[in-house]
This record gives C-alpha cells, structure tokens and sequence, in this order.
C-alpha cells in the first residue's frame, strides 16, 4: 500500500506539475556532470545542480523494461515484458501505470517521444493513462529526419529532427495547460540508434578527439562515440528548451522534473570504468543517472547514496505529489520522499535490487553486486567488478546466490531463465496456416487486439506479424522493419488477431511495388471475412538519403516512402482468427513489400 507522508504540505496545497524526461541507450558516463570532459551537457547538469542526484540508481539492462518498471513500481516479469519487440515489449492489461494514477487525480498528461510497451489499443498510451501521444511505439525507429510519427493513432509527417519535432509537442502541451496540473512525459530518441544527428550538432564532434576511453577500448567505435556525444548535445538544448518555457510560464518553482536513462550504453564509450554496456546485468549496463527538482521543496545539489532504482519512481512521485495510486497490485520499489526531503541522514535499510536480461540475473546491495555468473564483488572497493570475493565472503555469496534463485522462482514460477531472447527458427511450420516457412520469428503469444468502439483505429506494423514462406524482413531487427521478398504464391504474412467487435473493418496496406511488377491480386483473410484487391498503381520510391550521419547498423531498415493501398471493406467476427495477406495472382516477379496494415472499425454489429 502507497502510504501519503505529508511534511507541513497537505492541507490546501497545490499538486505540483511533474515532467519526465528519459533518455534512450544513454550511459552513466554519457553527461558532463558525471565527470565526461568530451561532452557539454549543462541544461541536464543543472538538475542534478538544483536539485537532487540519486548516486546509485538502476534501470533495466534494456528499453521496454525499464519504462514497465518505471510506470507500474514493479519487477517488468511481473508485468509480463519479456522484449522488445514482436509484442513482447506489450505491458499486461492488469498493471496500473503513473500517468493512470496522474489522469485520475485530475492531471492533463501526455506523452511525447519513444512508448515501447505496446502498440495497439489497449496497450497504447492512450489506455495507459495519457490524454495525448506523439510519437513511435517500437522499440527503435528508423527515420529521424522528418520521420513519420503517431499522433493519437494515426500516422503524421513531422519536420525537423525527431528529438526537436517532439520535444516542440511537449512545449505546445504545457503551454495549453499551464493554468491545470498536468504530467509530460518526455521519452527521448536519443542517443539509441541509427547514428543520425542535425549537422551543426556532427560539426562540433565528427573531428573532436576523443582522451577518455571505454572500459574496452579496442571495441569502441570513436565514430559511434563522437555521434552518441553529439546527440547527447542536442538533448541537452532540448531540456534546456523544456526548462526555459517552465520558467517563462513562472511554472518552474512548483514542477517536480525527473531525468533519468533507460538502460546503459549502446556501444562501447567511456563509462566511468564500470563493467559492461546495454544488454548486460553488470554495473555498466544498468546503472544510469537520476536527477530530480524542484525547487518548492527539494535542497539544491543534494547526493543521495542510498542504492535506487526505476521502480522508487512510481511510489515517490506519486507521494511527492499527494496523488492517490491506482491498483492494488504489490510494488516492488520503495518511496524514496524521506530520502529526498529530510534535511539530515535517516537511517535506511540495506535493500537488494534485481536485475535480468537474456535468462541472466544480478543483485545489487548497497555495497556488493553478485553478478549472473555467481561472482561476488565489492563495489566500493572494487567498482570495475574485476576481482571476485568469493572465497572471502563466502557466506554472503551464497546468501545472494539464494536470494536470486527466489525471485528467479517469484517472478516465473519456476527455475528457467527470465526473458531470455527468442532468436529465429528456421524451417518450423506455422501452426495455424501449415505454411513452412524458411525463417520463423516468433512473436508473442498473446493476440493482437483489434475492434474497441473507443478507439477504432488499430495499426499492424510488420514488427508484429510473422513472415512466411520466402518472405522475409527488411533487416534482421523486427522494429521499424518492412515485409520484402513476397514473390511466390505459398509466401503470405500473418497477423494473430483477437477481434473485439463483431463488425465492418476498412483495411488499408501501406506498400511500396515496382511498376513493372503492378498488377497482383492479393487477398485477406481473417476468420470467414475476406477482401480482395489489385495492388496498383506501382510505386516504387527510392531508399531515403537523407537520415544517417554515419553507416546504419546492419540489423536496422533503412526506410522509404509507402503509399496506402485502400484494400477495400472485411467483416470480421469476435473472437481469435489469425489475420492472413497472400497474393492469389503474381503476373509479374513480386507482389509488393508491406509496411503496415491499418483497419478501422467502421461500424459494430449490434446483438439481437
């Protein structure tokens, strides 16, 4: 149970506005304020400044888990995040969120950047608890110039770099509601891949020498380095554009902002010595800052020591802000409000945080971390992990290695390895259509949603379908990837839908198709519904050129323009069917490549 501590505040106070800014794939060591001389990030350091550093403060190995354990208080197995993409990233319909918490205190919220814990209604931020969205779902995004985003469901073009264009919605947000509470969520882009940064942002760094080195200098890239630092820059203008209009609309001094990353770093740069980077349950992978003002309450340039993590946020903000929680289900965080708002030391239980990725699983105390592999380190001592102590403290290793193994138990019900990564199965038939298909890659099992009168409009991106037969995905990483190489009829892609209402669904496909090869009849199928179309006219735009500063790495898409493809009208029944498009005639090579289907419900059938 949240319990509400007051500190001479309560009565007839003013609920302060909270705004969150998270990071993506930015190290511990990717800010000035952590002592990297190659980066100048002043706007953020001013937090830490005039407010608060938790010192010790730990997120997920990777994205999607941190933004479950930040938004519900609890351990992401918990809540049923097993990935990141393929709808293993979707958060369970049973968790209660911040913004769920903030919205039915009376808040306005919106979100304004990177979601990633779920697509479709109603796992969207929409029925999360935000009143507003803008952005991308997925757990990476392959435009950052001018790059096509979500508004409240449907696809828009923005202009500009992606970081500036959403950080402008963020403004716009508070500005409409300056005289009302409101909670803005700020989800950066940055600096996760593609490498791509504005160019008077690579001018300042593309030349710049790099002194202070990874952990493990012979795998850092310095260019994959110079482009994080650089995006890093033009973050930190955009939260000093976010500070700058607070304080124009005299809103800073009653606003409670919060900093924070979401994982360790992407590539190998420097990182205060620690061991480990993004994907990994070592100090390095997981440790990430956390600054907090606000200057109504909170001491300027207070470190806090105590060890914390992305699942305090939850109970603290909302005790910080008097703002009663939604759901029963247990935290697991601790409300942090005595830590940050006392004057003097208090005292503070020894407490142990989990962390695990891949099947792996570490454990932090305030003093030791045991590491996946059982290796028990001082990290006082030692804070590079580089000398076990095992044989020195060998009661307090197998207390640990215990301990483990019970919240391994605890959040699986049994002993196998948590959230270990689903990699491509070659030659598996498909169990619903008998389709083997050359390369399988499964996605969750849960179904895809589709059909709520309150939101009509559900998107299928290729991330979330399965390609079969000789089709395949535009790169190997499922996020913001496209269907390519449909050119047989036994290749077909597939949907696994859970349809919420009996009904007339538009369908429109988004493609891209040489005009020598227009013409193919293609057919879906979902259940008895079927709708059939011609994919013309051809459209067949180039690559776009335009959006990274340095070579893409190999798993990601490079996009294009697709055109709509009014497919035309299919009934579909309520229940489970998995959603089929296959092409029943192919005059030409192929058929077409396939970014996403949109259906919309037109209109319900009513019961007798």
């Amino acid at each position: 149970m949240l319990v509400l501590i007051c500190f001479g505040h309560c009565e007839g106070a003013s609920r302060p506005n909270i705004v969150i800014f998270l990071a993506d794939d930015a190290g511990w060591g990717d800010y000035s304020h952590s002592g990297n001389r190659q980066v100048a990030t002043p706007q953020i350091d001013s937090l830490a400044q005039q407010g608060i550093s938790l010192d010790r403060f730990y997120v997920c190995p990777v994205c999607a888990p941190t933004r479950a354990e930040f938004l519900t208080g609890r351990y992401h197995p918990r809540g049923g995040v097993r990935g990141v993409s393929t709808g293993q990233e979707r958060l369970d319909l049973v968790e209660k969120t911040l913004a769920d918490a903030c919205q039915s205190a009376g808040y306005a919220t919106g979100a304004f950047g990177k979601w990633h814990n779920g697509t479709q209604w109603p796992y969207h931020p929409m029925a999360r608890g935000f009143d507003q969205f803008v952005g991308y779902s997925e757990g990476h995004w392959g435009e950052y110039f001018d790059a096509e985003l979500e508004e409240n469901g449907r696809m828009i073009r923005s202009q500009g770099y992606i970081v500036d264009a959403c950080t402008d919605r963020a403004l716009q947000f508070i500005e409409v509601h300056q005289h009302q509470r409101f909670l803005c969520y700020v989800p950066f882009t940055t600096p996760h891949s593609p490498w791509a940064v504005p160019a008077q942002d690579w001018e300042r760094f593309k030349d710049r020498p790099l002194e202070q080195r990874a952990t493990e200098s012979a795998s850092e890239s310095l260019e994959h380095t110079r482009c994080a630092l650089a995006m890093m820059e033009n973050q930190d203008a955009n939260v000093g554009r976010v500070l700058n209009k607070l304080k124009d609309l005299k809103l800073e001094e009653n606003t409670i902002v919060l900093y924070f990353s979401d994982n360790g770093p992407s590539s190998w740069r420097w990182n205060g010595g620690m061991k480990g980077k993004k994907g990994t349950t070592d100090e390095g992978g997981v440790r990430s800052v956390c600054y907090l003002r606000w200057p109504a309450r909170f001491p300027a340039g207070k470190r806090v020591t105590q060890i914390a993590g992305a699942i305090d946020l939850l109970p603290t903000l909302l005790n910080l802000a008097e703002i009663p929680r939604v759901g029963q289900l247990p935290l697991d965080g601790r409300d942090l409000s005595l830590l940050l708002l006392q004057p003097e030391p208090i005292e503070w239980s020894d407490r142990m945080i989990f962390s695990t990725w891949g099947g792996k699983i570490s454990v932090r105390t305030q003093q030791y971390r045991l590491d996946d592999a059982g290796q028990l380190f001082d990290m006082v001592a030692d804070p590079g992990q580089s000398v076990p102590i095992n044989d020195q403290k060998p009661d307090l290793a197998d207390h640990l290695s215990r301990q483990v193994q019970a919240w391994r138990l605890e959040m699986s019900g049994n002993s196998a390895p948590l959230a270990a990564p689903v990699k491509p199965k070659p030659d598996a038939p498909d169990p619903v259509t008998g389709v083997i298909a050359e390369r399988v890659y499964p996605v969750d099992p849960r179904p895809i949603p589709v059909g709520f009168p309150e939101f009509p409009l559900t998107l299928l991106p290729a991330r979330d379908g399965e390609p079969r037969g000789g089709v395949k995905r535009s790169a190997s990483a499922p996020n913001s990837s496209y269907f390519v190489n449909w050119t047989k009829p036994d290749d077909s892609m597939v949907w696994r839908l859970k349809v919420q209402a009996t009904g007339r669904y538009d369908v429109v496909v988004e493609y891209t198709c040489p005009e020598a090869d227009a013409g193919s009849l293609i057919e879906l199928t979902c259940g008895r519904g079927r709708v059939t179309g011609s994919v013309t006219p051809g459209w067949d735009p180039p690559l776009y050129t335009n959006q990274d500063t340095l070579p893409r790495p190999r798993g990601e898409s490079t996009m294009k323009a697709f055109r709509p493809l009014k497919l035309g009208v299919i009934s579909l029944t309520k229940g489970e069917a998995p959603l089929i498009l296959r092409a029943l005639e192919i005059p030409q090579k192929s058929v077409m490549e396939v970014r996403r289907i949109t259906l919309t419900l037109l209109d319900e059938e009513t019961q007798p």
